[in-house]
């Protein structure tokens, strides 16, 4: 009787492979896809933020089965860097890759979503409010009601805080920010107006050949693979390490709202779900990668690397708050948004500041030194 029942079990699981719906049966790759989306990064070829565009890319087209397909081109392919949301909004372009602090000028509450102060969140919190304290809800308020923009985007993809940048010779005070044209981009460029700083906002393919030509005394990117990529050791041999201009920034993913909304729901919330993915693999490959060519630069190509002086940490927060005052009576938009992030930071980074132990007494501990940073 026993195996009878076991014959009809296996016998019943088998008509369920045969039909392949069992878990663990091969997925079906279709022939042609029956969507395709042309996407265009912000990003040169070689930079490392491409890859992340097209391991996005790759995570969608494989989880949807060959059902959606994402082609990713590098930037000026179809349009310039900057063009980016203005080709995704007419359906120039089915979407793109990029970061929202690009749009600052087209709305300055957009600033707050890439290169604002922060209030003490990482990215990574900074993800977290979005999801979970209501970010997300404000950024499709000023992208859809406050613009009227076709478009549907998306941030994911923390990034570590970013360098005070690229200099001729090191910054000992705030003063010497004083009078250098410093390429920086959307509120980053307001704090550097406040410190006395001459701000230029070029894309990233411009920096180093502007530098080159010295239109530029001195540069931001964002890390030292992507920095490396672009050319920054030859131009300039010290990068100051640690600021308050872009501590927390993420990655936008622009869809145009048509195109998006023509997708059926599982796909839709595929591509939701492709992007927390992501998020968590792009931080641990750039963790890696970062601290490679990190190390590679100092031993290969001369940089040095200097903290930034405290003096100068407490001249950014000191010009923030400045800056925000001003934003936020011109903008109320700029304030509600504003308002909301202060409310989550003060909850969530006081929670994070008592349970997290200091990792640096951890490194020094079990390595008997510091970092290579002067």
């Amino acid at each position: 009787m026993e195996q009878d029942s076991r014959r009809a079990f296996f016998k019943k699981a088998g008509a369920v492979v045969g039909g392949g719906t069992i878990l663990g049966a091969p997925a079906y790759v279709r022939a042609s896809p029956e969507f395709t989306f042309r996407f265009q990064s912000t990003w040169q070829s070689t930079d490392i933020f491409h890859d992340f565009a097209q391991d996005l890319a790759k995570k969608v087209n494989d989880m949807s089965g060959g059902r959606l397909r994402i082609e990713v081109l590098p930037a000026n392919s179809v349009v310039k860097a900057f063009g980016l949301l203005s080709a995704v909004h007419k359906g120039q372009l089915d979407g793109g890759h990029g970061v929202s602090t690009y749009w600052y000028e087209t709305h300055s509450a957009l600033g707050l979503f890439g290169s604002g102060p922060g209030f003490g969140m990482d990215a990574n919190t900074f993800l977290a409010w979005m999801s979970y304290g209501g970010g997300q809800k404000l950024y499709d308020e000023v992208m859809q009601k406050e613009l009227g923009l076709n478009v549907q985007g998306f941030l994911y993809g923390p990034m570590p805080a970013q360098p005070l940048g690229w200099f001729k010779q090191a910054i000992k005070k705030s003063s010497d920010l004083k009078g250098l044209r410093y390429r920086c981009v959307g509120l980053a460029a307001e704090l550097m107006k406040e410190l006395g700083g001459l701000p230029v906002s070029l894309p990233a393919t411009d920096i180093v050949p502007w530098m080159e030509k010295n239109l530029l005394d001195a540069a931001e990117f964002n890390n030292p693979t992507s920095d490396r990529a672009l050319g920054f050791p030859k131009v300039a041999s010290v990068c100051m390490m640690g600021s308050w201009h872009q501590s927390g920034e993420v990655f936008e993913v622009l869809f145009n709202k048509q195109r998006f909304e023509s997708l059926p729901f599982e796909l839709r919330s595929l591509l939701r779900y492709a992007l927390q993915a992501s998020s968590a693999d792009m931080s641990w490959k750039a963790a890696s990668r970062y601290a490679e060519d990190y190390e590679d630069m100092a031993r290969r190509q001369g940089v040095r690397y200097f903290h930034t002086p405290q003096d100068v940490l407490d001249a950014q927060l000191n010009a923030w708050r400045k800056v925000l005052s001003r934003e936020s009576d011109k903008n109320q938009m700029f304030r509600k948004v504003m308002e909301s992030q202060m409310k989550f930071a003060k909850k969530v980074v006081g929670f994070q500041l008592e349970s997290q132990p200091s990792g640096r007494s951890a490194y020094d501990f079990w390595f008997n030194r510091r970092r290579g940073v002067d």
